[in-house]
């Protein structure tokens, strides 16, 4: 992943100072030029927020004047990337009295980066009327700014505010996601599955409802848009996804494992298992087979995490099987504890064999 400085560099920053005194017709931008050279230290959201507030102390107070220069910006075609991200932060501080011509500023800046997340402010200050604007972009000849109307409608996007309002009822964004689970750009198609991913944390049959809607009348596209929405409710085992999805939970299989053949795991090394799903019914069965690990925590209880091991159909009496190696080097986002664990096999979302394993924090 990129960091800060490769993203928002002095240079990049530098660049865009001269950009923008440019388009306002002066000789220098001296807030941007001054905070040029005070990056260091700064993380991302830092540095993005440093510098749009550089922009605006720049910039005319006015919002003529203020549009008047970025509008002459985005006619430089170096005005592009990561430099133009805080601006579009900027336009969500200054545009936001005026409120359409502010999203129709951002609704231009798109395409050089995206402004999903310069987007939210409106969407939270007035759903309705920002969503009045965000639906006529599902229209929009250009893909980015279409993708800008399912992602930055998104209830829980990464990196950005929540929308609290969305979260609580996505409802209202929902003929957004109509407009797009057909959309002819897989950028848009994916935004649209990521959007209804969001929407199964909080309301998993709303968003098996809408998959199915989608289903009744199907694209060539629109499996894949459904599967990759559904995907928690798929690792979490919800019946009425795996359903809809061709997965049926009573599926009649055998399975011979997980067995695992390191028992003893120290962090930096794998645990090892062998596995085996033989299809036992009369029809061929379609499978989701993921394996579950219980992590031991500090006071002795556990959580499990489910992790993806492959989809496939069986054919009757067909044998899948294999061997997985599960990583646990260690990482930031999980704390590894001294213990026994547990590990499952999952098979369209039921638990149908499991083994425990011991695993040395050190």
């Amino acid at each position: 992943m990129p960091t800060a400085d490769e993203l928002l560099s002095a240079d990049t920053v530098t660049t865009l100072a001269r950009l923008l005194a440019r388009a306002g017709g002066r000789r220098s931008a001296p807030a941007l030029t001054a905070r040029a050279a005070a990056l260091d230290g700064l993380t991302y959201s830092g540095r993005v927020a440093a510098i749009r507030d550089a922009v605006l102390a720049d910039l005319p107070e006015d919002w003529p004047g203020f549009e008047a220069v970025v509008r002459t910006a985005l006619a430089e075609p170096a005005f592009e990337g990561w430099m133009t991200f805080p601006v579009n932060e900027a336009v969500a501080v200054r545009g936001l009295e005026v409120f359409e011509p502010g999203l129709e500023l951002l609704h231009d800046l798109t395409p050089r980066l995206t402004a999903e997340s310069a987007v939210r402010p409106f969407l939270r200050a007035d759903p309705g009327r920002a969503l009045a604007v965000v639906r006529t972009w599902t229209e929009d000849p250009d893909p980015h700014v279409r993708r800008l109307a399912s992602e930055g409608t998104r209830p829980r996007l990464p990196w950005a505010p929540q929308l609290p309002a969305f979260v609580a009822d996505p409802r209202p964004a929902l003929p957004v996601l109509d407009a797009l689970h057909r959309d002819p750009s897989e950028y848009v198609r994916r935004s649209v599955s990521n959007h209804l991913n969001d929407i199964s944390r909080d309301h998993p049959d709303l968003a098996v409802g809408t998959a199915a809607r989608w289903l009744a009348e199907p694209a060539g596209t629109t499996d894949r848009v459904v599967r990759h929405g559904l995907r928690t409710l798929i690792k979490a085992g919800r019946p009425e996804a795996l359903t809809l999805l061709g997965h049926a939970p009573d599926v009649p299989v055998s399975v011979h494992g997980p067995v695992v053949t390191t028992p003893r795991v120290a962090v930096g090394e794998y645990l090892v298992f062998d596995y085996a799903v033989t299809n036992t019914g009369e029809l061929p069965a379609e499978l989701v087979i993921d394996y579950v690990v219980h992590h031991t925590k500090a006071n002795g209880t556990r959580t499990p995490k489910v992790f993806k091991l492959v989809t496939r159909a069986l054919a009757p009496g067909e044998t899948l099987s294999g061997t997985r190696r599960h990583s646990f080097k260690p990482i930031t986002t999980r704390r590894y504890h001294s213990g026994e664990h547990l590990v499952q096999l999952q098979v369209n979302g039921r638990v149908r064999g499991e083994a425990v394993f011991s695993l040395d924090a050190g």
